[in-house]
């Protein structure tokens, strides 16, 4: 299938062509292909070119971000979504769309989880393969990102995430191992990081043992932007596309390897199979239909309102009637949060807001107060402004939430408050008037000691640019609200499982609290939570009963006891009940969202698939079912769960015992767990966190504020000095976070064949201090570079 190309038109077409094309050879038929951003919307840029959408795009309809369509739990709804976003990203000529993201939301801290599903690998994998189902209907490859054990954005293109191999498989690759399976992506972008020591770029447990051997993965693999580290090492392990450009650096350095033996010319030839495949599966330029611009507006409103969680209602004060007199108050009623910070950004088609759409809610509004300014201390002149507009109202609608400076790639979060402005413009608003509903904007969870303030609260998340009156919608009672929680909102920072270890600050990250994320630990440890996962409250009432079980479904009979048509979401889990390895007390294994009209009742019958009751066994290396007795519990949330009955499994091995090594891990008291027990789970000792010696290639820029050369420290000083400048302004500077965070080797990818792999060896050495000898091996090989180009572009040229 290769035979016609040469051994240097193989390697450079593994490496892009310019930050969103690859390389084309169109005397063996293979085009260039356009990739684009794209979880929740298509990110296609115009002019200049970034990878962090600091430049403008293409407009295109802004969806609810993942982390909002969670809620939903409807992969219908997802793969409708994902219909909407390939026929926008074909009508733009987009050949591959970077996503959806499907990472674990290890913690709430994390600062890309708005991006991300949710704390449980099987509700993220069944929403993923629904986007890449709907995605790929349309001509258009998806890329599930980003695999794997992505959880923090602190140093991400450094940091090593130590984990062991039973919960790596339980928790981090659980949900891609779905969408394998259920929707055959043809492409998967691969993480920044480094999973036990090797970059998951160049990981051959992750990319071929794993994602080809196992789950037979046949598509090609993306490294994130800057993402590769030795790209013939990647290549061996099963990396298809460096990107974004790298120049021909890497086309050279892959002739060499497979010239001097290191690299069989059998691997660049499957790399180059996949890529082509790729080309080959991707739509006819052209050919793709115009976009229903106001049809997609109006699924990104239907989305929203499906996915807004109803979390508190006292006296039923929602719906709001026709006529209902109310203060509209908060910045967010006026200049909606309606998506994340990064290279997730997306230009709207269109931005509605609450004050431009209340007007056609039923709703008679008394005023609007800003009430606080986004990123600023308390003002007393607007919330003695919105005191007053409270006091005239029936009821207060008062919309809070998390800033741009909050919620940012680049940038975790280092607490779960909401701004003190709020907090107090509620204090203030609530006692001039009690009916005060509040109405959030986050693409997370926050702390909530401030509840008990209002009589409703409902949490529509990053809601897209339809979420104004989708939320309307669900105030209105035009939309029963039927958002599930997709993760556990905790009562504070302190009790969640990772309180104490994230984000790892050194070289490692360390996932010391092994298979307890989110609920896992919450039920386990026995943990009190301010929502539990799974939680949302409906305008009407439901009831479950007929439960019956067996090892491969689950029946149940849902009746709708209230006086509205509304949605339930029956959720399954599973807990063991014999002797066993240690494993949580519940895990969620199946749901099914279900419609049922008043007064009506409904038979739901609800697959077991293999993945109910095993668990990854380190012992034999391979999934195992324990011989034993367990039990099946259905209900409302993870802390509802009022049906129940026992089933004996026929197992693939007599039940274990637990590890008397790992006490912690038994108990699923997880959060102080010592050195010895996190080494006996991980089954080797703990690698070298600390920061020592001098600088490296795969060290982050932001270290240069210890290295030896002043010219690095200077370097250094004005980076941070940018950074804390954009947060005084509240608005996140991309391009300084990406820096800091960078390493220095990405210096050479990122700079469209500017600078070699020779030339970032010189630039370290300058850093660390020797700046004679550092900066004439950087001057050598800048001019070794740009005669190599040379070269290389004009045998490309030949070949052609």
């Amino acid at each position: 299938m290769t035979a016609e190309l040469t051994v240097l038109e193989k390697a450079a077409l593994l490496s892009g062509k310019n930050v969103w094309e690859t390389r084309a050879v169109p005397r063996a038929g293979i085009r260039s292909l356009f990739l684009a951003d794209g979880p929740h919307g298509v990110r296609k840029q115009l002019g200049s070119s970034d990878h962090l959408g600091l430049h403008a795009s293409q407009q295109a309809t802004c969806f609810p971000t993942a982390a909002t369509i969670a809620n939903s739990w409807d992969p219908e709804l997802a793969e409708e979504i994902g219909r909407a976003l390939g026929a926008e990203a074909a009508h733009q000529e987009v050949d591959v769309l970077l996503g959806p993201g499907l990472n674990i939301k290890r913690s709430p801290l994390g600062g890309r989880s708005f991006e991300y599903f949710s704390e449980d690998p099987i509700l993220s994998g069944k929403l993923a393969a629904g986007y890449v189902r709907g995605i790929q209907s349309q001509g258009v490859a998806a890329c599930p990102k980003h695999f794997a054990a992505n959880s923090q954005e602190l140093r991400r293109m450094v940091n090593d995430s130590v984990v062991d191999e039973r919960t790596l498989r339980e928790i981090y690759l659980t949900g891609f191992e779905i969408v394998v399976e259920e929707s055959a992506p043809r492409a998967i972008m691969s993480a920044y990081n480094l999973v036990n020591g090797v970059y998951a770029n160049e990981n051959p447990h992750l990319l071929q043992s794993i994602l080809r051997d196992e789950w037979g993965f046949t598509g090609a693999v993306v490294t994130d932007w800057g993402g590769s580290n030795d790209i013939v090492e990647g290549v061996r392990a099963g990396s298809t596309l460096e990107m974004p450009a790298a120049g021909l650096d890497s086309a050279r350095q892959l002739v060499a390897a497979v010239e001097d033996g290191r690299l069989r010319l059998a691997d660049l030839d499957a790399r180059v199979a996949e890529l082509r495949t790729l080309v080959a599966e991707s739509r006819t330029p052209g050919t793709a239909a115009p976009v229903d611009q106001d049809a997609h507006h109006a699924l990104a409103r239907r989305a929203a309102a499906r996915s807004a969680v109803l979390l508190k209602n006292d006296d039923a004060r929602l719906p709001l009637a026709a006529g209902t007199r109310v203060a509209v108050i908060g910045d967010f009623a006026q200049t909606p949060r309606y998506q994340g910070a990064g290279s997730s950004a997306v230009n709207p088609t269109r931005l509605d807001s609450i004050l431009d759409t209340i007007d056609g809610s039923g709703l008679t509004t008394t005023g609007f107060a800003q009430g606080f300014r986004r990123g600023s201390a308390p003002d007393a002149d607007l919330v003695a402004e919105a005191v007053a507009a409270a006091r005239g109202a029936d009821v207060v609608l008062l919309f809070l939430g998390l800033d741009e400076m909050a919620e940012s790639e680049g940038l975790d979060r280092t607490h779960l408050r909401l701004p003190d402005a709020q907090t107090q413009l509620l204090a203030a608003v609530s006692e001039a008037n009690p009916e005060v509903v509040v109405v959030l904007s986050a693409g997370g969870v926050v702390e909530m000691p401030w509840a008990g303030s209002c009589r409703a609260l409902v949490h529509g998340y990053l809601a897209g640019q339809a979420g104004a009156g989708a939320l309307l919608d669900v105030l209105t009672g035009v939309v029963d609200p039927s958002g599930r929680l997709a993760e556990t909102v905790p009562l504070s920072l302190a009790d969640t499982p990772t309180a104490l270890t994230f984000p790892g600050t050194e070289r490692t990250a360390e996932y010391r609290e092994g298979l307890y994320v989110g609920y896992r630990y919450y039920t386990t440890a026995d943990v009190p939570v301010a929502f539990p996962f799974g939680f949302g409250l409906s305008y009407t009432s439901f009831e479950h009963s007929d439960l019956v079980v067996s090892q491969d479904s689950v029946q149940v009979t849902v009746r709708n006891t209230g006086e509205r048509d509304g949605a339930d979401v029956v959720q399954v889990y599973v807990r063991r009940d014999s002797a066993g390895v240690h494993r949580p007390d519940r895990e969620l294994k199946a749901f099914a969202r279900v419609e049922v009209a008043a007064g009506e009742s409904v038979v739901v019958t609800i697959p077991l698939d293999a993945k109910a009751f095993r668990h990854y066994d380190v012992e034999s290396g391979a999934w195992q079912v324990e011989q034993g007795e367990y039990t099946v519990l259905v209900g409302a949330h993870v802390d509802d769960l009022r049906l129940s009955a026992p089933l004996t499994v026929r197992g693939t091995k007599p039940a274990g015992q637990p590890d008397p090594a790992l006490p912690g891990y038994v108990s699923g008291r997880v959060q102080s767990v010592p050195d010895a027990e996190f080494a006996a789970l991980l089954g080797r000792p703990l690698p070298q966190a600390r920061w020592t010696g001098e600088l490296g290639p795969n060290d982050a820029l932001g270290r240069m504020g210890t290295a030896r050369s002043p010219l690095a420290r200077l370097a250094h000083r004005v980076l941070t000095w940018q950074l804390r400048r954009s947060e005084k302004k509240g608005t996140p500077d991309l391009n300084t976070l990406f820096l800091l965070n960078m390493p220095f080797r990405a210096i050479g990818k990122m700079t469209n064949g500017w600078v070699s792999t020779e030339m970032v060896d010189g630039i370290v050495r300058v850093v660390n201090g020797h700046l004679l000898t550092g900066g004439a091996a950087t001057v050598r090989g800048l001019v070794r570079n740009l005669r190599a180009n040379r070269r290389t572009a004009r045998a490309l040229r030949d070949a052609s």
